[in-house]
């Protein structure tokens, strides 16, 4: 048996030990790096794509640079497995996104390398140049170098835009790279390129163009008036003539590009250049999206969007695993539909029952299940890309000449646009529907991710209506309540994953505002709960009925208005009343109920109320399961948590999480 040779990679543990390795070198570290990531999330699964896109840039980066002295800010991060592997994780990858294992995106107390942590798109920019100015006022001499690594599609958020704008006033010497994942770049253009880097990055070129601005005016024989007639006309077709950047240059910054990004000698040099410019310099590349693994690189924009991420065990000696074909099995009961496809196939039926009625996504098409109604009714589907606050003006918009627009967005993104679903919707008292996908504990994606805090953020919203199924039933029931709805913003949340598996009603029901109802009748406790944790508190309730205590379940359906007459009866009738919600406690439901039996002075009853819901702290990354059995929201747990409440633990062992 032969040793396989080993690899310039292993011998990797720290990004300056790129620092002495030949360009030819620096060519197979980049591909190891594309190799590992193939293989091993090709094993455990993960984002995939983007990153094989990035090996060839976060090598010569590396190469170049001290991190972390050196400031290398990815953005979101589903790019930076390359920089993980460089950055001493190399041996850690098979963990990433696994319980315990590396976070999915660049965090902070991972490694020191990690210099922001985010999950949400357009952030890089903004932070380099708090990093940038602050090494000013700080006084390091010499300053640190900073680069943000920004895709094309990250640069739909305005904030990327405002960010920029701001640098380019400052002068703030730093390097943006925009990794250009999605465009076709033309042959002329790159020709070209070089040309308009040397002209970009050289001051005496710089002032050449004003030379020849100037000299064209001065030309004799009437000529040069003429010229200087045509005023700004003239001066923006030389700018256009001298260099492709426009935008970035008319915003302050030094354009460099188009860099092909999988050629290491040519990013280094394009690099350094920038590096050594000390002002706002874009250095623009093009990648392509799975490079190195032929089904994403090959299959154009329908094979990148495939392999953005790879599933589990996706892939076998770096090619997409055969599933080889097994014997048919018996039928059985079908699989429950995920959530996200109720929703989408409802809003369908929705839109065709009323022409008012359209969707709206921040670029999350198939992810919130918009991708149904793009198909069926592309007419009533807008995509404003990433760009949360923009979707939520433009669904205000649309509703001020009233349609009826649904934006569905992450529970997690939906806080993006934060002021204006204050300002421009909830003041205005405007008909929008906030379809909040992800609502609760995620999974592998983790903290940046889980939906844990819509419920406190708009619960405090004047004329806000807020309503959470517990089953797929319910969500078709409850988004046609909040399309027939006509007097303001309606919040409609619903968790990740498999539904519960009840039929789907062939019409349905408009639920009336406010209202809850009681599923199941016991004595001394009562579990009152709000989306997901209604099915929690069945759970619970099955639990304590085995060991003897016959316990209340009612599902609120709305956290905004509270039902004051149910929560006041059930306070009234039982000795303890547990409120169960998939959201952080403060300001949550568990509150809102806690509040509404003050307000209505139901005497006494606020001191039986236990609250159960998601800890006052970041939960991190790993499987649903795993992560509710580490923060006790399981049926379990709850019913230990009660029977201490009420003194009855004879019968329960202590729980322990797997």
């Amino acid at each position: 048996m032969t040793t396989p040779p080993e690899r310039l990679l292993d011998r990797i543990d720290r990004p300056q030990d790129l620092h002495g390795l030949t360009e030819a070198e620096l060519e197979q570290v980049a591909q190891e790096v594309r190799e590992h990531i193939i293989d091993t999330v090709g094993e455990i699964g993960g984002h995939f794509g983007a990153n094989l896109g990035t090996c060839e840039l976060a090598v010569a980066l590396h190469s170049l640079m001290d991190s972390p002295r050196d400031k290398i800010l990815w953005d979101v991060g589903h790019q930076a497995y390359p920089h993980k592997i460089l950055t001493g994780r190399r041996d850690q990858l098979p963990t990433i996104r696994q319980y315990e294992g590396l976070a999915p995106f660049c965090s902070i107390p991972e490694s020191e390398h990690d210099i922001m942590g985010a999950g949400h798109a357009s952030t890089s920019i903004g932070y380099g140049v708090g990093l940038a100015e602050a090494m000013k006022l700080n006084g390091d001499h010499p300053a640190g170098k900073v680069v943000a690594v920004i895709g094309d599609g990250s640069m739909t958020g305005g904030v990327a835009f405002e960010s920029i704008h701001q640098a380019g006033g400052l002068q703030t010497p730093m390097v943006v790279v925009l990794n250009d994942n999605g465009m076709s770049i033309s042959p002329n253009v790159g020709a070209l390129s070089g040309y308009f880097n040397r002209i970009r990055l050289n001051p005496k070129l710089w002032h050449a163009r004003e030379d020849v601005e100037h000299a064209l005016t001065e030309l004799p024989a009437g000529i040069g008036s003429r010229i200087g007639r045509l005023g700004p006309q003239l001066k923006e077709s030389l700018k256009a003539f001298w260099a492709p950047g426009l935008l970035w240059e008319d915003l302050g910054w030094a354009y460099v590009g188009v860099i092909d990004g999988h050629d290491v000698r040519a990013l280094r040099i394009a690099l350094r250049k920038a590096l050594d410019a000390q002002r706002p310099v874009v250095v623009h590349i093009a990648t392509v999206k799975g490079k190195g693994f032929a089904p994403a690189e090959d299959g154009g924009l329908e094979g990148m969007e495939q392999w953005h991420a790879a599933k589990p065990k996706s892939i076998t000696n770096r090619a997409p695993t055969i599933v080889s074909k097994a014997k048919p099995k018996a039928p059985g009961p079908a699989a429950p539909p995920q959530y996200t496809k109720v929703f989408g196939e409802q809003l369908v039926r929705e839109a065709k029952r009323d022409p008012r009625v359209i969707g709206i996504t921040a670029a999350m098409n198939s992810g919130t299940g918009l991708n149904i109604l793009q198909k069926e009714l592309p007419d009533r589907y807008f995509d404003v890309g990433i760009a949360e606050q923009n979707a939520i003006l433009f669904a205000a918009g649309l509703a001020l000449e009233g349609i009826k627009p649904v934006a569905a967005i992450y529970s997690t993104f939906l806080q993006r646009a934060f002021d204006q679903i204050v300002h421009d919707v909830c003041l205005q008292k405007l008909n929008v529907v906030f379809a909040m996908d992800r609502a609760g504990l995620v999974g592998d994606d983790g903290p940046t991710h889980h939906g844990a805090f819509d419920i406190s953020y708009l619960r405090c919203l004047p004329n806000m209506v807020l309503a959470a199924p517990r089953d797929e039933a319910l969500l078709v029931d409850l988004l046609h309540t909040s399309l027939v709805y006509d007097d303001g913003p309606f919040g409609l949340r619903y968790p990740r994953g498999e539904a519960v598996g009840v039929p789907l009603p062939a019409t349905p029901r408009e639920i009336p505002i406010g209202t809850g109802e009681v599923l199941r009748e016991g004595n001394r406790v009562a579990l009152l709960g709000y989306g997901s944790g209604v099915a929690k508190s069945l759970e619970a309730a099955d639990i304590l009925a085995e060991r003897g205590m016959e316990v209340t379940v009612a599902d609120a359906r709305f956290a905004k208005p509270i039902d004051v007459g149910l929560v006041a009866q059930l306070a009234a009738e039982h000795e303890l009343l547990v409120t169960v919600e998939e959201n952080v406690l403060a300001g949550g439901f568990g509150s809102a109920v806690w509040e509404a039996l003050n307000d209505a002075g139901v005497s006494g009853a606020t001191a039986r109320i236990l609250r159960v819901g998601l800890p006052d702290r970041y939960v991190t990354h790993g499987k649903p399961a795993l992560l509710h059995a580490e923060v006790g929201f399981t049926g379990e747990r709850i019913a230990e948590r009660i029977a201490a409440a009420v003194g009855d633990t004879s019968s329960f062992e202590p729980v322990t999480a797997e």
